[in-house]
This record gives C-alpha cells, sequence and structure tokens, in this order.
C-alpha cells in the first residue's frame, strides 16, 4: 500500500483498515487497499485528527525511508480536526 510505503502510516494493515472505512479518496474516489496508485493522483487521507491531501509524484518499488519519502509525494494540504 503507497501510504505505508512513503511512512504516512506505521503498517500495510493500517493502510488497508483506512481504505475499508471510506478513509482514503483516490482522486475524489474511495479506494480499496490493491488500488494501483500512479504519478499524478491526488490521495486525501482522514486519519485520526489529520487531514492530508497529497500529490503522488512517483510510486516507490518498495518501503523507502522516513527521510526519502517526501521525493515520492508533494503536500497539498494539511489540517487538524477539533474534536
Amino acid at each position: 500500500m503507497f501510504l505505508h510505503r512513503i511512512c504516512i502510516l506505521k503498517s500495510r494493515t493500517l493502510a488497508k483498515e483506512a481504505c475499508e472505512r471510506g478513509k482514503v479518496l483516490v482522486n475524489g474516489t474511495p479506494t480499496k487497499g490493491s488500488h494501483e496508485i500512479r504519478p499524478g493522483d491526488r490521495i486525501r487521507c482522514h486519519l485520526g485528527v489529520r487531514l492530508l491531501e497529497l500529490e503522488v509524484l512517483e510510486v516507490p518499488p518498495s518501503q523507502v525511508s522516513r527521510k526519502d519519502a517526501r521525493n515520492y509525494y508533494r503536500l497539498l494540504a494539511e489540517e487538524r480536526i477539533d474534536l
């Protein structure tokens, strides 16, 4: 799962669960964890008290370090949601 590979979520399980709960949208559409991500896709993630929107620049072939992860996406928006 792309969100795990770029260190947004800590595990593939958490990424899959976020997709199953409708917390991840790709290009405005709810998606499954198996959805193929491509450069140019826009991903919107509602993760607890954070709302992230990012654009995919490149898809890493495997897990990358937290330091290198920012090379694969551009952060478009980040909001903190008060409960």
